[in-house]
């Protein structure tokens, strides 16, 4: 392929193909894209749904961000885009196996953004929209298969697409099976960080519960850090008879120390008010039991004024033991060297490090305090973000060890939910319907999260997956026991469900 050049004011050279608007190279050259295209007004628009069968409902970028004129976008058209040359030369360009470029450009933007660590962006008017139909042949769907996963995805789809079209199908599987070449392991590398420009304030923000000793411990890592944070905001739902009035002295600290005493119930809630009462220009957002290096704080801010991004997550690492220390940290870094330096757009959010301008988080207004009591939360919180037409990435640069001590926590809720009988605490979620003799799985919070961002059909498609890898993926010797046991599972399942769609019914909350 042929790209044509243009040269920004700074001397980067940008490849294109087709006719874009030139006059918006320039401020797209100085931002946070790797490649911008125009195509979701192109008519690529949530097409090669059959991605599912990989991803069920476990990749974020599954359906397209709707009505932002910029957002992250993984469906390229290969006949209409913008390129970095530097990352077009990273990655050594176009696949040519393929019989279209429709799946050639698809192929671009998937494994830019899933494997590559680039950054592939919408952007409203750089293009011109178009309308047509937008067509991908079974052998291209099994060539993209073959190419970028492990074997029995495309198994389970020949599987998936039915009897009355088995005959095409596994044609299509068998050339692709035979003809496919795997892709090959590319990264594009982090750019160079800038030094921090002026004086942005950086509020803390860490909930916590019956681990006083393990916050102390994270706050003395502040107060080494090469830029201080303004204030630490601390809400702790340690109750009172078991608080230690050694931990959280003020006088301690060469920043503020502002302690709430959480009555409320669960993690979303202590985290929203925690929100309420930072003042800085970032928040970062940890967990009660981590460890990070003098320059955690400083790289977070870097990186997100490096990239022109709203926010990040930190590299996490988990400790072995809970005794393990920041010389630990380092020693577990040097082994991950060669795979450590990936930036790119993160497929997750993770409350434990994570940097996000403080803008963003009054427009969600926190965490849905719909998640209290089991899982989810964290992914829920990133994927708003993207839906605002944020950029999220994964910041390699502001590593923390995560040391996960046995006991307190707020995943006390969720040791709760294992239990039945009279000894089980009710769960934030159960709402007023206490759970009985069927326990539900997966965690109802985790459904939810599902429901809310997932469409109909996709959700469908998760429940026959989750069940097809619950029958055939382990060893097929005990499938009898499994197949036994699955209407009890299935009950499960459905139980799940109920309880999901009574919190969807609720609707978003933040107290």
């Amino acid at each position: 392929m042929q790209l044509k050049k243009h040269i920004t004011s700074k001397n980067e050279v940008l490849l294109y193909n087709g006719n874009p608007n030139v006059s918006l190279l320039e401020e797209l050259a100085n931002g946070s894209g790797d490649l911008w295209h125009s195509s979701l007004d192109q008519s690529f628009a949530n097409c090669f749904q059959d991605i599912i069968y990989q991803t069920a409902v476990y990749w974020w970028f599954l359906n397209e961000i709707k009505n932002q004129p910029e957002c992250v976008s993984w469906r390229v058209n290969g006949q209409a885009f913008v390129i970095r040359e530097t990352v077009w030369n990273q990655i050594n360009g176009l696949d040519i196996q393929y019989h279209s470029q429709v799946m050639a450009g698809l192929d671009l933007g998937y494994n830019l953004l899933r494997n590559e660590s680039g950054i592939p962006m919408h952007v409203k008017g750089l293009f011109a929209p178009e309308t047509q139909e937008i067509q991908i042949s079974k052998k291209d769907r099994y060539t993209f298969f073959f190419k970028n996963f492990k074997p029995h995805h495309a198994l389970y789809m020949l599987i998936r697409k039915g009897i009355w079209s088995f005959p095409s199908e596994y044609k299509a599987y068998r050339y692709a099976k035979t003809h496919a070449i795997k892709r090959v392991e590319k990264s594009i590398a982090p750019r160079i960080l800038n030094p921090i420009e002026g004086k942005p304030i950086v509020s803390l923000v860490i909930p916590t519960m019956r681990r006083q000793a393990y916050t102390q411990i994270l706050l003395e890592d502040h107060k080494n850090q090469t830029y201080l944070i303004k204030e630490a905001v601390i809400v702790d739902a340690t109750p009172e008879e078991d608080r230690d009035e050694k931990y959280y002295k003020k006088e301690d600290f060469p920043f503020d120390v502002v302690v709430k005493w959480q009555t409320s119930k669960g993690s979303c809630r202590a985290r929203n008010e925690a929100i309420d009462l930072c003042t800085g220009d970032y928040i970062i957002f940890a967990d009660d039991d981590v460890r990070i290096q003098p320059n955690f704080v400083e790289n977070h801010i870097r990186l997100l004024q490096t990239y022109k991004v709203a926010a990040c997550n930190g590299l996490d690492i988990m400790a072995e033991h809970i005794h393990q220390n920041l010389t630990d940290l380092e020693k577990r870094l040097v082994k991950i060297e060669n795979t450590r330096w990936r930036v790119g757009v993160s497929p997750m959010f993770s409350n434990a490090n994570s940097c996000v301008r403080r803008d963003v988080v009054e427009v969600l207004k926190g965490n849905d305090v719909n998640f209290d009591g089991g899982y989810g939360e964290d992914s829920d919180f990133g994927l708003s973000i993207l839906k605002l037409g944020h950029t999220l990435l994964h910041n390699p640069f502001s590593p923390n060890l995560h040391l996960k001590p046995p006991v307190g926590g707020y995943r006390w809720w969720g040791t709760e939910a294992k239990k039945k009988g009279k000894k089980r605490k009710v769960q934030p979620w159960e709402l007023d319907t206490p759970v009985k003799n069927i326990r539900p799985v997966p965690s109802p919070t985790v459904t939810y999260g599902i429901l809310k961002h997932f469409t109909e059909e996709q959700v469908k498609e998760w429940r026959v997956k989750h069940f097809f890898l619950f029958l055939f993926k382990r060893d097929l010797k005990k499938l009898p026991v499994r197949l036994f046991q699955l209407p009890y599972k299935q009950l499960q399942f459905s139980k799940s469900l109920q309880y999901a769609k009574a919190l969807r019914r609720l609707g978003i909350r933040y107290q």
